[in-house]
């Protein structure tokens, strides 16, 4: 089993001050009120976002003790390879500071691949880039995305505007050039320099904030298939995380019919976006919908082909939505299953066929 969306953490910002670049490090301790923090959501989980055994019982935040997730999730559900993908870092890309940003995204990605990959040959790691300057962003993706272990560039759903967006192109290139993936991960909606979370603004309650969550990475098919970037780069490949799944179907229809009407405003969109989209993106599993039958979710998968091929398992730990193997396998048609738990990520990352535990 390969698990796609695992979240490791610091405690502080101030974890990653031996990384980063001594000209910001007194903003860290001393910028705001009383030291800097990320920015972050007004949207409370009413019990807590993480699972409430995930606490380290040497203190500290959910994710930011290896011993605990080897327990807890590597060693217990016999996990073949680890990606991790970070937590709250992913808000650097909605900061107003764009050399700040920049700063904390290296000291982050020095500390995941000289503190955190080490420990064992199961993780592998994304890397971070602050959005804000793309040209800088490409620089720290050639410059760090050739380590064994880098699996992938990570970017959140949250942003100035659309991942086709010309403006987002250095990083793109950058990614292709190395033959790593692009992935978007929901996070950084509504926060700080980025736009609301929702075509309506921004919502009351967390309830409503996380139901809508896939609207920003659907957008952001929609204008990477629209601006021609999957054209441009067919060797790219997207990976969309923790945005579930069943959406997918009717955005394609829609986007099908669409562009068959109105192509001739995009000529440079040659190929049916479902096509491409098919080719190009994978989704992970978490958060997969739940039904009232099992058989209505398989019939929705089942309505886009070739979705076997581009779902890849996910348990989002240590958040307080964590799904389990075996609940995830339950769900999926049998025939897919194989592919989904281990099969699709392999191909798309390269992976051995299976790591060994400890470095």
């Amino acid at each position: 089993m390969i698990d796609c969306d695992v979240h490791q953490n610091f405690n502080s910002l101030r974890d990653l001050e031996p990384w980063l670049d001594p000209a910001f490090r007194d903003y860290v301790e001393v910028g705001g009120y009383g030291g800097f923090a990320l920015p972050n959501y007004p949207w409370v989980h009413p019990s807590g976002f993480m699972m409430g055994d995930a606490v380290p019982e040497s203190g500290g935040v959910p994710g930011s003790d290896y011993e605990t997730m080897r327990e807890q999730l590597l060693d217990r559900f016999d996990v073949q390879v680890a990606i991790l993908t970070g937590e709250d870092i992913l808000n650097v890309s909605c900061m107003a500071h764009p050399q700040f940003a920049t700063a904390l995204a290296t000291a982050y990605n020095r500390w995941l691949i000289e503190d955190w990959l080490p420990r064992d040959k199961r993780l592998r790691g994304s890397l971070v880039v602050a959005t804000q300057d793309a040209e800088a962003a490409a620089r720290e993706i050639r410059e760090r995305g050739t380590h064994p272990q880098v699996v992938q560039v990570l970017l959140p759903c949250g942003a100035r505007s659309g991942y086709g967006d010309p403006h987002y192109l250095p990083i793109l290139e950058a990614a292709v050039e190395l033959g790593l993936p692009v992935a978007m991960h929901v996070g950084a909606e509504g926060l700080a320099t980025n736009p609301p979370p929702t075509a309506t603004g921004y919502p009351a309650y967390y309830l409503e904030w996380h139901t809508l969550l896939p609207g920003a990475a659907m957008s952001h098919l929609v204008s990477l298939v629209c601006h021609g970037v999957f054209e441009r780069f067919p060797e790219l490949r997207v990976v969309v995380i923790e945005a579930g799944v069943v959406w997918l179907p009717g955005l394609l229809w829609r986007l099908d019919a669409n562009w068959k009407a109105l192509r001739s405003e995009t000529p440079w969109v040659r190929r049916l976006p479902s096509e491409q989209v098919r080719e190009q993106v994978r989704l992970t599993t978490q958060p997969l919908e739940q039904p009232a039958r099992k058989g209505q979710l398989q019939a929705v998968l089942e309505s886009v082909e070739g979705m076997g091929e581009m779902l890849m398992f996910a348990t989002d730990y240590p958040h307080w939505d964590f799904d389990a193997p075996k609940i995830v396998e339950a769900r999926l048609p049998e025939a897919w299953r194989d592919a989904v738990m281990a099969g699709n990520a392999q191909a798309l990352y390269r992976l051995p066929e299976r790591a060994p535990a400890v470095a």
